[in-house]
Formats: structure tokens, C-alpha cells, sequence
């Protein structure tokens, strides 16, 4: 959802109050993929600081479902966190740019919330997600989730040095 930002600009120290609603049904981060199941309105107060700064001030809650990183199985992860924002409309792109400060999440007078949700979670989102916390994952062999069935693959750890060896006795185990 946009939010126009040119009403707040009449009056130093102005503030407004918003709470619009998280639009994107799937989010993408860099290793990953999470479906948004449940969100609540996001609630942002924007105040004008002057001279074309705006400071934005809300919070976010919704759930994701994303897979556990040993056995890929879904797992709803409840995320609740704070926006803290300043907006400098004053400078051009190209200013943000070189101060490494861009905003994708500001298009002209345009506030994209969903944008600013996103960059958000990128920073929230938890290191390691686990089903639970005696997840067995999955065999790397034949890829059977082992905490739903036990799969009779050698579990033995094989020495890369031993490789050839391996092989002649292979070769002589068809014979």
C-alpha cells in the first residue's frame, strides 16, 4: 500500500497516524521464500520534522511460514518488531546513492509500506528456524525426513581418501 506523503509537509511538527494493511501474500529474501499467513495492520506514525524530514515511528506483527533448515518441513514463525525510520526528501537519488542511504521504499512523496515491512524483516527474521529442537532433518543420502521414518542408508561417515578403495570393493561386491 502507498502512503501520500504531501499533506504532512503544511506544518512543521505535523503528525499523522496510519494503519494500513501488509498487501504481499509471499515475501523473498536472498536464501529463501516465506508465505505471509496472517498480519495484522501495520501501525506507523509519521511526524514532520521540517525542512522535508519526516520521522517514522510504527510497528509490524504478521506470521510467516517458512521451512525448518534440517528437515524442510513448513513452520509458522510469529514476527513482532519496531520501524524506526527517517525520511530525508530533501536529497535527490543520486545523493542517496552516494551516502549509501537509498530508500526503495520512497518514491517521490509516495510511502510503499509493504517495501518498508520488507526491509524490516530482512533484519528480523530469526538466524535459524528448526521445527523443533531434537529436529533429525533428512537423510543425505536418499532425503527421507527422519523424524517421520527411519530410512536404512549406511550413516557411517565415508573418508573422501578412502574413494578408491571403495570402488574395488564395489567392483568385487557385483562380481
Amino acid at each position: 500500500m502507498l502512503i501520500n506523503l504531501t499533506e504532512l509537509f503544511t506544518l512543521d511538527g505535523k503528525e499523522k497516524t496510519y494503519t494500513p494493511d501488509i498487501e504481499m501474500k509471499v515475501y523473498h529474501w536472498p536464501s529463501g521464500h516465506g508465505e505471509v499467513v496472517a498480519e495484522k495492520p501495520v501501525i506507523l506514525r509519521i511526524i514532520n520534522l521540517g525542512g522535508k524530514k519526516l520521522e517514522v515511528e510504527g510497528k509490524a506483527e504478521l506470521t510467516l511460514i517458512i521451512p525448518c533448515d534440517r528437515c524442510l518441513d513448513p513452520v509458522p514463525i510469529d514476527l513482532a518488531f519496531d520501524i524506526i525510520r527517517t525520511i530525508d526528501l530533501s536529497e535527490s537519488e543520486e545523493e542517496r546513492v552516494d551516502v549509501l542511504d537509498e530508500q526503495p521504499y520512497v518514491s517521490g512523496y509516495n510511502l510503499d509500506v509493504d517495501q518498508l515491512v520488507c526491509d524490516e524483516l530482512i533484519l528480523n527474521l530469526p538466524m535459524k528456524v528448526l521445527c523443533s529442537e531434537n529436529c533429525k532433518g533428512i537423510c543425505n543420502r536418499c532425503g527421507t525426513n527422519l523424524n517421520h521414518e527411519n530410512c536404512d542408508c549406511d550413516v557411517r561417515p565415508t573418508d573422501p581418501r578412502m574413494a578408491v578403495i571403495q570402488d574395488i570393493f564395489k567392483q568385487f561386491k557385483e562380481v
